[in-house]
């Protein structure tokens, strides 16, 4: 079953916004009780991710761990894309655009201290978050 998509404004170049509640929310309206959730973001610059969501310092170390391993300038070398984002494709790549989440009794099955993260790598910008939810 496809669920609305998910519209999601990002306001820097390069941050993790959850989207842990949106998604509740989406599968409470459809009703859905059970089965296996895809999340999937179909842009070449933004991911998806299930990370921590206690402490805000783990959002700022994974932007920065990508950053140090995916450099806008790289130390060696120079990127060839025109548009200048040539690292946010990369860093997309290694992220994913797609997580797959359990869901019973009407809510993802996440562990305590998770949340489900659109990652914005080349904003800011309006990005769309797909859901659909197969049988379970």
């Amino acid at each position: 079953m496809r669920l609305p998509d998910l519209s999601v404004e990002t306001h820097a170049k390069a941050e993790l916004v959850e989207i842990t509640g949106e998604i509740r929310a989406a599968l409470r309206a459809a009703g859905v009780t059970d089965g296996l959730l895809v999340v999937y973001v179909p842009h070449t610059t933004a991911g998806v991710t299930i990370q921590e969501n206690a402490d805000p310092d783990v959002k700022a170390d994974f932007l920065l761990a990508l950053e140090n391993a995916v450099p806008a300038r790289p130390p060696r070398g120079a990127y060839r894309h025109a548009e200048g984002n040539s690292d946010a494709h990369v860093k997309t790549a290694l992220v994913g655009t797609s997580a797959t989440v359990i869901v019973e009794r009407g809510a993802p099955v996440l562990g305590t201290w998770q949340g489900i993260y659109l990652c914005e790598f080349d904003g800011p910008r309006r990005r769309t978050v797909s859901l659909k939810v197969l049988p379970g």
